[in-house]
């Protein structure tokens, strides 16, 4: 893998440390490369400048150092010394816990008083005796240990919780479908080994994710989740110097059950809406959403496997009013498309005493000069949205359902309400009134 993977970064944040090294190097890889080679101290992180692409190998990190604003720094920490917990027997354990599970104060590694260590930063000095923080430079299978303050006791065993949090007290293996919005189990830790926040909590972080605002997020205790569209579950930490973090939960091995293939209209926010529309309101065609051009985003189909993000059909993938999608427009970044409303008349029709109806298929040609066109084409000969019938935007007309009761000036389809010489409508472009549709005569031998 990559040898940034071993980081966890933070963009614009600066940290005070008194040791560092200062490098000049081209990119964060290399720094990363001078950090894992430093001989000077122990690097426990780096900071790197972009504008002056200056490299600072640091043996402090963000849980040890007082942060600040930067807007040019990126810092880089090593996963291993963020972690507050323990992987097997804790061997590479890095944290900064110092007391034993009785509470008592570590001896420092290299300290001889009140014990005489066998085991010293000299002797081992890739076991990370720093300090006097609980360590396992024997691989002890009860974990890390430490030399005591207390004169009665050499050593004694720290209680470092377990990384694997993610076995549920049935004792099944936890883990989420998708991008785990539906995870309602009871990991609640970091990917670091930060203890989470309760949700209903406002210390040490305040925040506005509770029961009251999310009522159907299920935000109970501390345990991780996705209320708002994160490409995995997280919570707030119980660390002041860090707001929040993803928690590492499994993705599932079975797929989920296979259900509607979604709607083809819009209900609700249209979060499930699976059509084809891919056009906004005002008739800007959309961007492929695996494509970055013209628009940069972070709505990759890769990463959210269940929000249908095919081809450049409009969506919902984050919760906004309705389907929307990036534009190939620079000057429009993104915009919602207008997508037919679910209005319930299958069901209405499916109450009637149960009257077997037949309802006739749209035609999508038209006769004469289509002035009985009841079709649902709603383009314009040169490929436009046309403007709803009964909305004033981008233009202002005198063609509404009220004036024209018999023209069926129904949503935005084509319509002939003038006798003009085939269907037409205003368009969503502002800079044209109207246009005819993109309808064909029908052939008047076919039988009806």
């Amino acid at each position: 893998g990559d040898i940034l993977d071993d980081y966890l970064r933070t963009d614009g944040v600066w940290i005070l440390t008194r040791n560092k090294q200062s490098y000049r190097t081209n990119n964060e890889k290399e720094c990363a490369e001078k950090c894992e080679a430093e001989s000077n101290f122990n690097c426990r992180a780096f900071l790197f400048t972009r504008k002056k692409l200056q490299c600072l190998t640091l043996a402090e990190n963000a849980k040890m150092s007082v942060m600040f604003a930067s807007m040019d720094a990126v810092l880089y920490e090593k996963r291993i010394y963020l972690l507050e917990c323990k992987r097997g027997v804790g061997k590479d354990y890095r944290g900064t816990e110092a007391k034993t599970w009785r509470g008592i104060p570590c001896q420092k590694w290299a300290e001889k008083i009140p014990h005489k260590p066998n085991y010293t930063p000299q002797k081992h000095p890739n076991a990370g005796l720093e300090e006097n923080y609980c360590r396992n430079p024997d691989g002890d299978e009860n974990g890390p240990w430490c030399y005591t303050t207390d004169p009665a006791t050499r050593y004694d065993y720290c209680n470092i919780p377990e990384c694997e949090d993610q076995i549920t007290h049935t004792g099944e293996v936890e883990c989420m479908q998708c991008n785990g919005e539906d995870y309602h189990g009871e990991v609640s830790r970091t990917e670091s080994g930060l203890q989470c926040q309760h949700w209903d909590a406002q210390e040490p972080h305040m925040h506005g994710f509770t029961m009251k605002h999310y009522p159907e997020k299920d935000l109970k205790m501390n345990y991780c989740r996705n209320p708002d569209g994160e490409p995995r579950p997280w919570c707030f930490t119980t660390s002041p110097t860090k707001r929040w973090e993803y928690c590492k939960i499994p993705r599932c091995t079975t797929r989920p059950p296979v259900s509607d293939p979604g709607s083809q209209c819009l209900s609700g926010k249209g979060e499930d809406y699976r059509g084809r529309i891919a056009i906004t309101e005002s008739g800007n065609a959309c961007q492929h959403w695996n494509t970055q051009f013209p628009h940069k985003h972070g709505w990759i189909p890769d990463r959210y496997p269940c929000k249908g993000l095919e081809e450049n059909y409009c969506r919902n993938p984050d919760g906004e009013k309705r389907p929307w999608c990036y534009t190939i427009n620079r000057s429009v970044r993104w915009e919602y498309c207008t997508i037919p409303s679910c209005d319930g008349r299958e069901q209405e029709i499916a109450g009637m005493n149960n009257v077997p109806i037949q309802v006739p298929l749209a035609e999508e040609c038209y006769r004469g000069k289509g002035q009985s066109y009841r079709g649902t084409t709603s383009i314009t000969a040169s490929g436009k949205k046309c403007q709803a019938w009964n909305s004033m935007f981008p233009h202002r007309h005198e063609k509404t359902p009220d004036k024209f009761p018999d023209a069926d000036l129904r949503d935005n389809y084509c319509r002939n309400p003038d006798g003009d010489n085939s269907p037409w409508c205003f368009t969503t472009d502002p800079n044209t009134l109207w246009e005819y549709c993109n309808l064909k005569r029908c052939d008047d031998h076919s039988q009806e």
